[in-house]
């Protein structure tokens, strides 16, 4: 499986990005869950929101009511999209898409990061 994100930028404090994530490969049937984290300068990565194969979705707090994830499947490729509204100074940094396997397909997989920066 292989994951290509997109959609990072600087931004003013209040506007809104959407990063999409398309993952693509023999075995992204075998996705299960696929998600945002984020990676603060000096921060560890946290989790952000994720999306599981049935379209349920979970988000940290810092994101509830800004955040919204979402994905679609078009043949082999599993697009994960999260709309970023709202966005504040601490939502500054690092976002990297993951996709964690159904049990059986291997472990989990990550994409490259994109940074995203908000400015106050």
């Amino acid at each position: 499986v292989q994951l290509q994100a997109s959609g990072g930028g600087l931004v003013q404090g209040g506007g809104s990005l959407r990063l999409s994530c398309a993952a693509s490969g023999q075995q992204t049937f075998a996705i299960h869950v696929m998600g945002w984290y984020r990676q603060a300068p000096g921060k560890q990565r946290e989790v952000i929101a994720t999306i599981n194969s049935g379209g349920h979705t979970t988000y940290a707090d810092s994101a509830k009511g800004r955040f919204t994830i979402s994905r679609d499947v078009v043949k082999n490729t599993v697009t994960v999209h999260m709309d970023m509204y709202s966005l504040k100074v601490e939502d500054t940094g690092v976002y990297y898409c993951n996709a964690r396997m159904m049990t059986g397909w291997g472990s989990q997989y990550w994409g490259q990061g994109t940074l995203v920066t908000v400015s106050s």
